[in-house]
């Protein structure tokens, strides 16, 4: 029984494969691989795009998709977690897909070995299916080969499970990783880091910029979203004529983390990244579902 809890439950074999067979299925729609299987959503987190993606991803190759709302179900009874898992279990699914706030959440659920467990993204630390999408985003776009280009990821970093899976994903795949942040919004890191978008305009072949998660910092940081992005906002002004990939994994807020002309130019790729996550959680779920 295989698991993806984090980009590092999958060998490089494994990571080349999803890679081939998310081309694979974008190229053409596959047969109803997964007919017959069964899946559960349970987010206890708000989700649009992770959510909606596994579910079309799964649809697509066949399978039947349940989604158990956390809020009307007996976790707020006082259920505990793993109970909640092991009474789910108990109708044999063939994977549990679940969001979390907690980071290690995903892990525990794996770790009692009941079905293949897959994180939809949890706490600050892991979203290994964006990072998996990102990755062959980026691929596509260099023609299959991102070892040595550089990705400046900016914004909200200490907060984002994108920015952390993507980090070590990256780096694996032999990207350079440079940190754009006010320093509230940065982890401690070894990473490059610096504080202005200009610093790293002529440095960076991509740049992924985070959504503010201005909610998630105890005491303000910037008086509001307009300040914040007068500082870190990508627009067309600053880009110029530079030929630099253009990532967010959304929900982008307009002319705070990319502005809406910037949005509609051809360097920005995040509608072809929500379009990539449906063919790379169809490629995910069959070597989760099929191949293990």
């Amino acid at each position: 029984m295989q698991h993806l809890v984090d980009t590092a439950d999958l060998s490089d074999a494994q990571i080349a494969q999803l890679l081939h067979d998310t081309r694979t299925f974008k190229a053409q729609r596959p047969s109803q691989l997964l007919r017959d299987r069964l899946l559960i959503t349970l987010f206890f987190e708000a989700s649009t795009r992770t959510r909606s993606s596994f579910e079309v991803a799964a649809k697509r190759l066949g399978a039947a998709v349940v989604h158990l709302d956390p809020s009307r179900s007996s976790a707020k009874k006082g259920e505990s977690l793993e109970d909640t898992f092991a009474n789910l279990c108990a109708m044999d699914p063939d994977g549990v897909i679940i969001r979390h706030e907690e980071n290690d959440a995903p892990r525990q659920l794996a770790d009692m070995q009941m079905t293949s467990v897959i994180n939809a993204g949890a706490g600050n630390y892991a979203h290994p299916t964006q990072a998996l999408l990102d990755l062959f985003t980026m691929m596509e776009h260099f023609e299959g080969d991102v070892e040595g280009k550089t990705i400046a990821i900016v914004g909200d970093i200490v907060s984002s499970r994108v920015a952390s899976s993507g980090i070590r994903l990256l780096q694996r795949m032999g990207m350079n990783v440079l940190l754009v942040a006010p320093a509230p919004f940065m982890p401690q890191s070894d990473l490059p880091q610096y504080a202005h978008l200009d610093d790293i305009l002529d440095k960076a072949d991509v740049i992924m910029s985070l959504r503010a998660q201005l909610e998630r910092h105890a005491s303000p940081i910037f008086d509001d979203y307009a300040e914040y992005a007068r500082h870190y906002c990508i627009t067309k002004e600053l880009l110029g004529d530079r030929d630099i990939l253009i990532l967010h994994p959304g929900p982008v807020m307009r002319n705070i983390d990319i502005s809406d002309e910037m949005l509609e130019d051809p360097r920005c790729k995040v509608l072809t990244q929500v379009k990539n996550g449906v063919y790379m959680r169809m490629a995910i779920l069959k070597l989760l579902l099929l191949d293990s």
